[in-house]
């Protein structure tokens, strides 16, 4: 597939997703959104993908938020219909039942923190910039950051950075727990892919197992998480991965799964 505002390119089982306007910071609007929810269809149905990165062109910006010039002019009906289409990307992502690795190579702000913390995991350059700064423009979050936000770093730090709408480096993003690892701008292409290279070789249906046991959990009782959790260890059983895995290490030898 070919997009207007994405670069996509496929490195063996990892798919590369690239939001692509690096002259307007990678801005997100509604094309960008349209197709990043487009791209992230096509990875979830395509057998060959195991895990995808997304990242954004250029040294500045991961994605540096919403585009302002295009939100300006929205009415509140509009502006309304906006935000639930950027949500319902945030949650795609989430639910892919795939892996994705956000590579955060610059500004990571409003939107594009949003887009980032919709991610599985999150590496950061040690010169990323991350923040949700809406209060600046006399608004609030509108793609989930208050409360994605809220689930990763709790609520101290998500008053803090939606109130004061101040940047925070990814040293202190990583003590708040908004990102997974950091580390020096130069390496971090080699550091995201080999994640997500050991990502791509695990066994599809247990990482799609680990994903909703922990996306379920996170919003339930934690019986109901207990719950789920058995049933998906339980089903796991059924798979060919899990014979193979285990038969694996009984041999000695590395695991091959097939996602069957």
């Amino acid at each position: 597939m070919t997009f207007n505002t994405l670069l996509t390119e496929d490195r063996g089982a990892v798919r590369v997703i690239t939001v692509n306007r690096p002259d307007k910071l990678n801005a997100l609007n509604h094309a960008t959104l349209t197709d990043l929810h487009a791209a992230f269809a096509a990875a979830a149905a395509d057998d060959s993908v195991r895990a995808i990165v997304l990242t954004g062109a250029g040294p500045k910006a991961f994605v540096a938020g919403a585009d302002i010039a295009e939100m300006n002019g929205l009415s509140p009906v509009q502006s309304r219909d906006f935000s639930r289409h950027g949500q319902a990307l945030m949650t795609r992502i989430e639910r892919l039942g795939k892996p994705v690795v956000g590579m955060l190579n610059g500004f990571a702000l409003g939107g594009g923190l949003e887009l980032a913390m919709a991610c599985h995991l999150r590496i950061a350059a040690d010169t990323a910039k991350i923040g949700q700064p809406e209060i600046n423009l006399g608004l609030i979050p509108g793609f989930g950051g208050t409360q994605r936000l809220l689930r990763l770093a709790g609520r101290a730090a998500t008053l803090e950075l939606c109130l004061l709408g101040a940047p925070i480096g990814a040293e202190r993003a990583m003590q708040l727990g908004i990102v997974n690892r950091v580390v020096p701008a130069a390496e971090l292409e080699a550091a995201t892919f080999a994640i997500a290279e050991q990502l791509a070789s695990a066994a599809p249906q247990a990482l799609r197992g680990i994903l909703d046991a922990v996306l379920i959990g996170g919003e339930s009782p934690i019986d109901v998480g207990l719950d789920y959790e058995t049933q998906g260890f339980a089903i796991a059983f059924s798979t060919e991965d899990m014979k193979e895995g285990t038969g694996a290490f009984l041999a000695k030898r590395k695991p091959s799964f097939t996602g069957r």
